[in-house]
């Protein structure tokens, strides 16, 4: 008599969990429905952002040129590296790694700037997460003209193997989308964690090979795999600078992404439904 209330509890647990799967889900398949909604929010918060601008975005353009330059020239001097070859991966790298480190700041706030929708409406939560990642997808690829410039004053172009970077990209964008669940829901409810991420992300900028190359470290370069910022750094960088994304690159990322993307999918299916009342 004992066992029964137990197997009921049991039942009533798996239950429980399973419907959070199906409503997590559920919340997925309405923002692809809404694409277009995700889409128009992206734009808008981009026209916000930069109201009563002459350049808008341009102008984080104009300032990543001018930091690429003044920073290549002088760190070309300091490590003895060509500027042909040190300029070209230091455009490219800070570019890329300025998006990253946005999306994972932006992914932070995902949920509490969109408080004012989540309390007045019914709306998929995952439309706050696809609006953040879109975004600063866009807000990338106002920088892209910067790398463009610097190839063409070098003659570099990184030909059939920067094809390559189309699935590294992909990979970006599902890992964008489990930091604004995964970093956005716990933001929501602990608001002292955006600095500590922010702090984590100033960290991992000098560690990441962004500045520096990654042969610098010869017999040491085995731990970069050991840091997941680089790892997804690299596949994306190695083909849009001409070269394979090595082995082990790939499979730490992979490694990094699964585990990241498994973690943000619970979190989400269990906090989702009081996201609402912690915003």
């Amino acid at each position: 008599m004992t066992a029964l209330p137990r197997i009921t509890l049991a039942f009533d647990a798996e239950q429980t969990w399973w419907s959070r799967q199906r409503l997590a889900l559920a919340d997925v398949a309405r923002m692809l429905v809404l694409w277009r909604l995700v889409v128009t929010l992206s734009w808008l918060d981009l026209r916000l952002r930069y109201r009563g601008s002459m350049l808008g975005p341009f102008w984080l353009t104009l300032s990543t040129a001018v930091m690429i330059a003044a920073l290549g020239i002088v760190y070309s001097a300091l490590f003895s590296i060509p500027l042909h070859d040190y300029l070209p991966f230091l455009a490219l790298s800070l570019v890329l790694w300025n998006g990253l480190a946005a999306t994972l700041s932006d992914a932070c706030t995902s949920f509490i700037q969109a408080e004012a929708m989540v309390r007045a409406m019914r709306m998929p939560f995952t439309v706050h997460a696809a609006r953040t990642v879109l975004r600063n997808v866009i807000v990338l690829a106002h920088n892209i003209p910067v790398v463009l410039a610097v190839y063409l004053i070098f003659g570099l172009w990184p030909g059939a193997v920067g094809l390559l970077a189309i699935p590294a990209l992909l990979l970006w964008i599902a890992d964008g989308m489990a930091a604004c669940l995964l970093l956005g829901a716990i933001c929501a409810r602990f608001r002292d964690i955006p600095p500590i991420i922010a702090s984590v992300i100033q960290i991992a900028f000098f560690l990441s090979a962004v500045i520096w190359q990654p042969s610098q470290l010869s017999e040491h370069a085995y731990l970069l795999p050991l840091n997941p910022f680089f790892s997804l750094l690299e596949v994306l960088r190695a083909p849009l600078l001409g070269q394979l994304p090595s082995a082990w690159a790939w499979e730490a990322a992979l490694a990094y992404s699964v585990v990241f993307c498994g973690a943000a999918w619970l979190l989400f299916a269990r906090a989702r439904a009081r996201i609402a009342f912690w915003v």
